[in-house]
């Protein structure tokens, strides 16, 4: 069920939500303090790709926190804000609410990247 859910998924936006990701981590791979930031997109660009069957465990800590206020102000509003409206357009119908639900999970999730697991 999970592989039909992420294969929609793709149709409904979440290629858009993937590519975003990706290309976030390629512009914070530009320079070298920012690689590791680049390695968290491209690992969250996975979750963004295919989110059906997978949760997401908030665990951070000092240093977490200081990268995420980085973060939020260089590039996470941005994606926030795109998967945040894309849940929005899809909770209009019902068919639509499952990937709209997704949406907000992973815009909840570009908040706040680091110290995020996905299980």
């Amino acid at each position: 069920m999970s592989f039909l859910g992420n294969l929609l998924w793709l149709i409904c936006g979440g290629l858009l939500s993937g590519l975003g990701w990706l290309c976030a981590g390629l512009l914070w791979c530009i320079t070298i303090v920012g690689i590791p930031i680049g390695v968290q997109c491209f690992k969250l660009s996975v979750m963004s790709f295919a989110p059906f069957g997978k949760e997401i465990s908030y665990e951070g800590g000092a240093g977490s926190f200081l990268i995420n206020v980085i973060w939020f102000l260089f590039s996470g509003l941005e994606l926030a804000l795109g998967n945040f409206i894309l849940g929005c357009l899809l909770c209009i119908t019902v068919v639509g609410i499952p990937f709209g639900l997704q949406f907000f999970k992973i815009a909840k999730l570009s908040l706040a990247p680091f110290g995020a697991e996905i299980i």
